[in-house]
């Protein structure tokens, strides 16, 4: 499967490792952009967040990382920092362009193999492969080892992956999100049924959010042990819009609305939800006397919606169950 109707100038890259059922995914913004960053989970390995904070002294990020490998993971960002280097990307200092990677992990260790996980050179091979359409969806890159629905371990849990939805305002502003689901929770279709949770003893899927009262009871409740507690819904919101840094951080809050309404229970304790939101600027700037927070407002819904559909999408590309 793969996606296009990306804003103009973002690109897409996956590294996959098939059979260590890992991988990254690399998301690159055009020059000048800006971002910030929504952190909920309560399980998170992130690298630079910080740097994304209205209050920090960086305007954007030179792209974003969406890894698996867990905390290893985040040494793919190095090959990607290699890979701006190399093309004079990055923020200029008097010595060098400094790139800005921000990263989020999911956790997959206990997929395929536990060490195989991607280091610089595979965040290097991502950034290589990247590319504006056409590039794949479902169980590749970061979302190579996902899975859904984990309440009875990883063997009873449904495919999660990398999903990808879009789409365009009254005024041509595009946005898109790009999203990893290895959510500790369901994913929930529009209509409310059953897209991806774990299955029980007959193979029918079950809802989590009716059995986490009667856990204690539940002899697979006993058996879940620290390395099933590896969960995670990633996003990354990209759109065009002119917009500054404090405006992406409201759209990633607003956006992380729509990982609450396709996942159910989300933001765990043991999930390490994080959703970014890049803006390139190249379309025109909202009309004057336009007020900011309408404008904020439109983005966030359009953020939020576009969210939760690209989480949906990662399910239904990695089964094989088609988009409605």
């Amino acid at each position: 499967m793969t996606a296009s109707a990306l804003p103009s100038g973002f690109r897409v890259g996956h590294w996959t490792d098939p059979h260590g059922r890992t991988g990254c995914t690399v998301i690159l913004p055009p020059p000048k952009s800006r971002g910030s960053v929504d952190v909920r989970g309560g399980g998170t390995g992130t690298r630079e967040l910080e740097n994304l904070s209205p209050l920090a002294n960086s305007e954007g990020p030179n792209a974003v990382l969406l890894t698996g490998g867990s905390a290893f993971g985040l040494a793919a960002a190095d090959g990607v920092v290699r890979w701006l280097e190399e093309r004079g990307l990055g923020r200029p200092t008097p010595s060098a362009a400094v790139p800005l990677v921000p990263t989020a992990v999911i956790f997959d260790l206990v997929e395929g193999s536990p060490a195989a996980r991607p280091g610089p050179a595979e965040g290097y091979a991502a950034c290589q492969a990247a590319r504006a359409e056409g590039w794949k969806l479902g169980a590749v890159g970061a979302g190579t080892g996902a899975a859904v629905g984990k309440l009875f371990g990883r063997h009873r849990a449904t495919p999660g992956g990398v999903g990808f939805a879009a789409t365009t305002l009254a005024d041509g502003t595009i946005v898109a999100a790009v999203a990893v689901a290895n959510a500790f929770g369901d994913v929930i279709a529009e209509d409310g049924e059953l897209l991806g949770a774990p299955r029980d003893d007959r193979g029918q899927l079950v809802r989590t959010s009716d059995l986490l009262g009667s856990m204690p009871e539940l002899p697979e409740f006993r058996r879940f042990g620290a390395a099933e507690a590896g969960n995670t819904t990633l996003a990354c919101v990209c759109t065009d819009a002119s917009v500054d840094k404090r405006t992406c951080a409201i759209v990633a809050r607003m956006a992380s609305a729509g990982v609450a309404r396709s996942v159910d229970p989300a933001f765990t304790p043991i999930d390490g939800d994080v959703v970014f939101c890049v803006a390139s600027g190249t379309q025109p700037p909202a009309p004057p006397g336009l007020a900011a927070s309408w404008t904020i407002a439109v983005l966030g819904t359009a953020a939020a919606s576009v969210t939760a559909s690209a989480i949906r999408d990662a399910v239904r590309k990695s089964a094989g169950v088609p988009n409605p």
